[in-house]
C-alpha cells in the first residue's frame, strides 16, 4: 500500500480511538475502578459521546477550507469524519436513553420538548440523518446539485450542536468557548472563501 493510500486507514483509526478508549475506561469501571467515571458514570459517557460528536463535527467541517487555502489534498477524508460524527451523536443519544432516562421511552418527548438544550441537540441529530444517508457518491450523483444545497445543513448542525453543548454548561465554559471560536472561524473562513470565488465567477461568466 502506497503512502498516499494510508490517510483512509489513518483516518478511521484516529476516529475510532476515542470509542477505543472509552470501552477500556468502562472495562476498568466493570473491573471496579470505580473512580475512572466518577460519581454519576452514564453522565459522563453521555458527555464524553457527545464531546466526540461535536469534534468531528468541527473537523469535518475543518477538510474543506484546509484544502482551499493549503491546497492539500484531504477532501476525500470528510465523508468519512462526517460519518463518523454521526455515529458519535448516535452512541451520545442511545446513552442518554440508556443511562440518565434509563429506556423510559415515554419521557423522551417529555425531555425534547421541556429542556432546550435537547430541542436544539435532536435538531442537530435529525438533521444528520440526510446527510448520513446521501453521503454516498452514487446520492451524490443521483441529487446532482440538490446534494450540495442539502450539504449545507452541516452548518446550522454546527451551530445547533454548539448551543447544546453550551445551554448543558454548568461552570466552566472553556470548552464551550473553544468549540465556539473554531466554529465561528470556520463560518468567517467560509463566507470569506465564497466572498473571493463570487467575482471569480462572473468574471468568467463576462468573458
Amino acid at each position: 500500500m502506497k503512502v498516499a493510500q494510508l490517510h483512509k486507514p489513518a483516518c478511521f483509526f484516529a476516529s475510532a480511538v476515542p470509542l477505543a478508549y472509552l470501552l477500556v475506561i468502562v472495562w476498568r469501571y466493570v473491573q471496579g475502578d470505580v473512580a475512572v467515571l466518577g460519581a454519576d458514570p452514564g453522565k459522563e459517557i453521555v458527555h464524553y459521546l457527545g464531546q466526540w460528536a461535536l469534534i468531528l463535527l468541527l473537523v469535518t467541517l475543518s477538510v474543506s477550507p484546509f484544502q482551499f487555502y493549503f491546497k492539500v489534498r484531504v477532501f476525500p477524508l470528510r465523508r468519512m469524519l462526517g460519518l463518523f460524527s454521526f455515529f458519535y451523536a448516535v452512541l451520545h443519544f442511545s446513552a442518554y436513553c440508556v443511562f440518565l432516562l434509563e429506556l423510559n421511552f415515554s419521557e423522551i418527548w417529555n425531555e425534547v420538548i421541556d429542556r432546550p438544550y435537547i430541542t436544539v441537540g435532536a435538531l442537530a441529530l435529525l438533521g444528520m440523518f440526510p446527510l448520513a444517508v446521501t453521503s454516498t457518491r452514487a446520492m451524490q450523483r443521483r441529487l446532482g446539485r440538490n446534494w450540495k444545497r442539502l450539504h449545507r445543513l452541516i452548518y446550522p448542525i454546527a451551530i445547533f450542536g454548539i448551543i447544546h453543548f453550551i445551554w448543558q454548561t454548568r461552570s466552566d465554559f472553556t470548552e464551550s468557548l473553544m468549540y465556539s471560536a473554531v466554529l465561528a472561524l470556520l463560518l468567517s473562513l467560509r463566507v470569506y472563501r465564497s466572498t473571493r470565488e463570487r467575482p471569480a465567477k462572473s468574471v468568467s461568466v463576462k468573458t
